[in-house]
């Protein structure tokens, strides 16, 4: 057995990293395809319509049903028994993407700073989209302590 044996963790610590970063991407990508689909609705049909503001507000409860259908998929696939820290790890990770999409999209197709894409929200609107950014990212935790039975 060489130093470098000794030094690689082996079992269930290598494993640990993936058991957060699997589901917090595919956590990502389920929401943010959902968010895909009904922002391109938005912005061609609801908005001419409707406004910005409304058809923000109108599209809010779909993405927040959008989060929950997959926090209880990824904790259902990916987190039995998981601990509720690796729960919240995979919400903060999926955060994370989710804001660097947000901001990587929003530069390339409204043009300006990553800081305006971020701060340039409607009031109001704005208020509800930052609400619903927090809930996303403690969905999976708050799915994991209070709504998955404990037998599992």
């Amino acid at each position: 057995m060489t130093n470098l044996d000794t030094a690689m963790p082996r079992g269930p610590r290598l494993k640990l990293p993936m058991r957060v970063l699997k589901p917090a991407a595919v956590y990502f990508a389920l929401v943010f395809g959902a968010g895909f689909v009904l922002g391109t609705i938005r912005v061609l049909w609801v908005v001419p319509r409707l406004g910005t503001r409304t058809a923000e507000l109108l599209e809010s409860p779909l993405m927040l049903l959008a989060t929950v259908l997959a926090a209880c998929w990824v904790n259902r696939y990916f987190s039995s028994g998981a601990r509720p820290a690796a729960s919240f790890g995979v919400g903060l990770i999926a955060l994370a993407l989710l804001l660097a999409a947000e901001i990587g999209l929003g530069v390339v197709l409204r043009g300006g700073s990553a800081l305006e894409v971020l701060l340039n929200k409607d009031p109001i609107s704005g208020t509800v989209y930052y609400a619903l950014l927090g809930v996303y990212a403690l969905m999976p935790w708050l799915l994991n302590q209070y709504l998955i039975p404990a037998g599992r």
